[in-house]
């Protein structure tokens, strides 16, 4: 993964008016892998009623896609370097919408689970590839700045065109319905990046070494398996034996990288201080933003008792600031500097994080739109430039490489803050004061309790709902405290990690 066939002349690539609309298909997959992240989170009241997933399930539910994705990213990212990235990222596409048929007809919480991995593992061979081609399509930098900016805006657009989506379907079909949107998106990519997209590959890049992959894969998993575990029952002795043993994975991975000839990720990408800045900056900003990101909907819909639908408008102002943002976030970097346009976006989304501790059971909707607006403001900026600072801080032959350590940085990051933030809303909501004679099942998942509620006598039923809505809110509140410390703690280390950089001016 150390190498990427360029090709034959800049001024080729330039004149190339096809790169565009290779672009168009290169953020297809980008919207495909937002849009399932996002219907998850609005589906999860639906699938906790149906399949009945006890609360550490729901968790693995919705964080397994993270911990094998984050897991096979780098390997994905050097398997495509040998076969082809054009050639791994159709294949991908086609096993996503394949795989997303399985999670809509998932009929226990087990098979839902195992849908989610398998997911990941097509996931994987999606990401690194977009990014790697963006930087082989454009190397004019003010065009690939705004190729970036492009792609995160589309990403951001996902956000918002998957809970819209999903709550019309939600509203009109069941809840599997919300997966087999990616269905068309998968056709429309493979179909048209079968003609559009250029072939990119490493022409002599060395055995796909199995071990690495292995060791990856084991370190991830054990890892994030781990500190989730721990933050939802405390330090046990089988939970500490699986860190250790992810732990000593990711040390073997990495002193095999260090001693192979053609390594799978080339460690001395960390020694640029603006990428290793970056990288950091992506995992701790998805870290502190993944608790809040994934309960909201369950806030919106079982507090608030919105519809699916109308749930998924009240997340549109999220995506709308960080598409506006991220299409401008290049030409602000370049016009101010780059760390005080990643310092600035994180400090406002660590600040709107703080202001919604405030929320309560009826709190009005401009308290929370405008909150959601400045959080995709800042978070629009900041990925944006951070992702312009990986591609341009390492060689082009390295492209790949740099674009699977970014998607790991943020897939470990959502893993991360979905197993941290989301097990502190849960473990603070189970300890609810519930009326006598109520079933345990209850304490599951506010999700359980509304069930609960709906067999019970009208008078106990309201107690229990307003018990568990009040405890949920609670622990809401303690998440986004801590992921308002985490940003604004990012946002200083940004401060000083990205001191100097300088996004590429045009060639």
């Amino acid at each position: 993964m150390t190498s990427t066939l360029r090709p034959a002349s800049v001024a080729e690539v330039e004149k190339r008016p096809g790169r565009w609309l290779a672009l168009c298909v290169l953020v297809l997959a980008v919207l495909l892998v937002a849009v399932d992240a996002t219907v998850l989170g609005l589906a999860t009241p639906f699938i906790s009623e149906d399949l009945h997933p006890s609360g550490i399930q729901l968790l693995w539910i919705g964080d397994v896609y993270s911990f094998v994705i984050a897991g096979l990213l780098v390997s994905m990212g050097s398997l495509g370097d040998r076969v082809g990235r054009k050639r791994i990222l159709l294949c991908g596409a086609t096993a996503f919408g394949a795989i997303s048929v399985l999670n809509a007809y998932a009929t226990t919480p087990e098979t839902m689970i195992l849908a989610r991995a398998l997911l990941g593992v097509a996931g994987a061979t999606l990401m690194p590839a977009t990014l790697a081609l963006i930087r082989n399509l454009f190397h004019d930098a003010r065009e690939r700045s705004l190729a970036v900016g492009i792609w995160g805006a589309t990403a951001s657009a996902g956000t918002a065109v998957g809970p819209i989506a999903g709550g019309f379907l939600l509203e009109h079909f069941w809840w599997g319905s919300v997966f087999l949107i990616n269905l068309p998106v998968m056709a429309v990519l493979v179909l048209v990046g079968v003609r559009t997209l250029p072939e990119s590959r490493n022409p002599d890049p060395g055995p796909w070494d199995l071990p690495s992959v292995l060791l990856s894969l084991v370190g991830m998993i054990g890892v994030v398996y781990a500190v989730k575990e721990t933050a939802a029952h405390g330090v046990s002795g089988s939970t500490l034996a699986v860190g250790l043993l992810g732990a000593a994975a990711l040390y073997g991975f990495v002193r095999r990288q260090l001693t192979m000839p053609v390594p799978l990720l080339d460690m001395r990408l960390f020694r640029n201080r603006g990428f290793g800045g970056a990288v950091l900056a992506d995992l701790l900003t998805v870290l502190g933003m993944s608790g809040l990101v994934f309960f909201l909907s369950q806030y919106l819909q079982l507090v608030q008792a919105r519809r699916p639908f109308e749930a998924g408008l009240a997340e549109l102002p999220a995506a709308v600031g960080a598409v506006v943002a991220g299409l401008v976030a290049g030409s602000a970097a370049r016009r101010f500097s780059v760390r005080s346009v990643v310092s600035t976006g994180l400090a406002a989304v660590g600040l709107s994080l703080a202001a919604l501790t405030s929320l309560g059971q009826t709190t009005g909707y401009p308290v929370l739109g405008a909150a959601l607006l400045v959080v995709g403001v800042g978070a629009g900026l900041s990925f944006t430039v951070t992702a312009d600072v990986i591609l341009s801080s390492v060689p082009k032959e390295q492209a790949g490489a740099a674009s699977a350590v970014s998607e790991t940085a943020y897939e470990l990051g959502a893993a991360l803050g979905i197993a941290l933030l989301g097990s502190i809303v849960t473990a603070v909501y189970s300890t609810f004061p519930a009326p006598p004679h109520t079933p345990p099942g209850a304490h599951d998942s506010l999700g359980a309790a509304v069930e609960t509620a709906s067999r019970m006598a009208p008078a106990p039923a309201e107690s229990l709902l307003d018990a568990a809505r009040d405890s949920f809110v609670h622990g809401l509140h303690l998440a986004s405290g801590a992921g308002a410390a985490v940003l604004l703690g990012t946002a200083v280390a940004a401060w000083f990690l990205l001191k100097g950089q300088k996004l590429e001016n045009a060639d």
